[in-house]
């Protein structure tokens, strides 16, 4: 008797664990996020204020940027308003008009300037960069200062 007794009570819990674990792995409906603003920006890095989005068809582009360790950009502007995190490494931002330039470090974020000529730099290890431009269709994220090559 005892030992059918255990059997029954050791069924039972593992019927029991069983439930609760099919409540665990169930979705949890109604639930909601956590939100962390890592950007919140009305002007970019070097200050300079956002005034208007382009007219046209919206259109978001999101692309990963490597650049290798002790690398210099060329000389770029963008037309479209983007925002950058800094996945790994180190990036030195330098606006040509005003000489300013800015750290971002990895897991910092950083409003990108409209219309202001300006390039990276990368430090000791490659900097490996997220960046979302909002654009319009048909309008480049990034173009080359006179005489410079294409960003990327």
């Amino acid at each position: 008797m005892k030992i059918a007794k255990v059997a029954a009570a050791v069924s039972l819990s593992a019927m029991s664990a069983g439930a609760v674990s099919a409540q665990t792995n169930a979705p949890n409906q109604g639930a909601t996020g956590k939100r962390d603003i890592l950007l919140q920006s009305q002007q970019s890095w070097n200050g300079k204020p956002y005034t208007t989005y382009p007219k046209g068809q919206p259109e978001l582009t999101m692309i990963k940027l490597t650049i290798a360790p002790h690398s210099v950009l060329p000389w770029h502007s963008h037309p479209v308003p983007n925002a950058g995190y800094v996945l790994s490494g180190t990036l030195t931002l330098h606006d040509r008009a005003s000489g300013k330039t800015h750290v971002v470090h990895q897991g910092e974020t950083f409003a990108e300037s409209v219309d202001d000529v300006h390039r990276g730099e990368s430090g000791d290890v490659p900097t490996v960069l997220l960046i979302t431009y909002a654009g319009v269709h048909g309008v480049p994220t990034s173009v080359p200062a006179k005489g410079e090559k294409p960003e990327y």
